[in-house]
């Protein structure tokens, strides 16, 4: 599967009614203004401290629906955004994670609960998108049985099939001009800084006829299992991302360093 121009996806992490407000918003502007239906990817109940940067938002649910309305796509980020486990994750990109290593029956009823939740909020979450990239095959097979059958993440260049489930690629942590495949570029609002925001809504403009959506890429580009090529790229990519995640940790934590978080990366991490 050749894609004939680059066509790229904008994700937003992180996202609950404490969310950092004046980046978020800054970002919305941008979603906004160019029409960009991006991938949402919300905690259903968020306890990790570090998101709680703002008052509670009464009017966040209603937001995530009018930009569900609008196009978007609802992510599930993880359940509570509590990353404690050590278990071995299926892309080994952090040291701990929500749910790689859990019993399956708690990843099943985290799973189960979330998606309740975002119900009930009026939202249907149709992707999956693991906090700190963490989950193994226990958390897919959960998926699959919980009729979750999107994966936002690995690093091939176009979407396709894994352990039944479709993936859709993320790649990038920051706007990065390529010549051909589907890249998704992953924005995280609390850690986002203005002249980030700037960056990408300049990119957004310069290319704003090669953004898409996840409806239109599974319409337009059926999934398959991973050739030989993109196999190899897909590991390529992934260990030269694991390997400059570990050397930047090792010079900013000379003592040790026990997590590797995806928060803290930028488009130097881009492949």
């Amino acid at each position: 599967m050749n894609l004939p121009q680059a066509q790229y996806l904008l994700r937003c992490d992180d996202l609950c009614p404490t969310i950092s407000r004046q980046p978020w918003q800054q970002i919305l502007r941008v979603i906004q203004e160019f029409g960009i239906r991006p991938i949402l990817a919300v905690v259903p109940a968020n306890r990790d401290v570090a998101l709680e940067v703002s008052p509670a938002d009464p009017g966040f649910w209603k937001q995530m629906q009018a930009l569900q309305t609008a196009g978007a796509m609802i992510g599930l980020h993880g359940y509570r955004h509590l990353c404690r486990s050590r278990g071995k994750s299926l892309l080994q990109l952090n040291s701990t994670s929500e749910f790689a290593g859990v019993p399956a029956e708690t990843q099943q009823r985290w799973i189960r609960t979330g998606l309740g939740i975002l119900h009930g909020h009026g939202l249907d979450p149709r992707i999956w998108v693991a906090p700190r990239h963490g989950f193994d095959l226990a958390t897919l097979k959960v998926l699959g049985f919980e009729r979750v059958a999107l994966v936002s993440d690995g690093f091939a260049q176009i979407p396709f099939i894994r352990a039944g489930l479709t993936w859709i690629p993320q790649q990038l942590w920051g706007p990065m001009e390529k010549s051909r495949g589907l890249w998704t570029i992953c924005i995280h609002p609390n850690t986002v800084t203005d002249s980030e925001v700037g960056q990408l809504s300049r990119f957004i403009r310069e290319h704003a006829g090669q953004f898409t959506s996840v409806d239109r890429v599974l319409a337009e580009l059926r999934p398959v299992e991973l050739g030989g090529v993109e196999r190899a790229y897909d590991f390529w990519a992934h260990w030269r991302l694991r390997v400059s995640r570990i050397r930047r940790c090792i010079v900013s934590q000379p003592r040790g360093c026990t997590a590797i978080s995806s928060h803290t990366s930028s488009s130097g991490d881009a492949l």
